[in-house]
């Protein structure tokens, strides 16, 4: 018996230096999935505020709710040059405050007016001016913040879609459903037989 516990030793010692070696070496090859950063606030700072509700007309509110958005988005833009992430992340989160801000304030308005489509209209070329701009500093930002600068990318492009859905709202023929379209009779279509008035 004793003949065997060496022989036992040399057979067991390259399994027990394998696993000794190669359990830390996985343990490290092992990566974790990148977290997203947490969510920029969506807040419109106070003297912003105070400033847009002291604007009774829509147009001059409009106007003054665009500035304010386009620079927040000229700081996030440098912010994201310097590599500050954070910061620019909250600058983004300030700018889409704004946008839902104004985009619920002319939804509140009526749709057949002149005022609410040109009001509209400024918004939608606004936007797509603010498209690119956003598209560049997501792809040079890290994933865990560019996420929400998607977000708020992809909500200025559905801003934008409300927008010019305003110009269509009575005019677009909406299609019809399934029984609609089976209540419908075929008109005839004339032939060389039918009889002419």
């Amino acid at each position: 018996m004793t003949a065997e516990r060496p022989y036992l030793f040399i057979a067991l010692a390259p399994i027990v230096l394998l696993a000794a070696f190669a359990i830390p070496a996985l343990a490290q090859d092992t990566q974790y999935p990148q977290l997203p950063a947490p969510p920029p606030m969506k807040v419109i700072p106070k003297e912003e505020r105070a400033q847009l509700q002291a604007e009774t007309d829509t147009k001059d509110r409009l106007k003054l709710t665009i500035q304010f958005a386009l620079a927040h988005l000229e700081t996030a833009e440098r912010h994201t040059a310097q590599s500050n992430f954070e910061q620019a992340s909250a600058e983004v989160g300030i700018y889409h405050a704004l946008i839902e801000d104004v985009l619920n304030l002319l939804a509140a308005l009526k749709r057949d007016s002149t005022r609410t489509r040109d009001a509209y209209k400024r918004l939608e070329l606004s936007l797509r001016a603010h498209g690119p701009r956003l598209t560049a500093m997501r792809r040079i930002t890290p994933i865990e913040f560019a996420v929400w600068i998607k977000k708020t990318e992809d909500f200025a492009r559905d801003g934008r879609t409300e927008a010019l859905n305003s110009f269509y709202g009575h005019t677009v023929v909406k299609d019809k459903s399934a029984s609609e379209k089976a209540d419908e009779k075929p008109t005839p279509t004339p032939g060389p037989k039918t009889p002419q008035p």
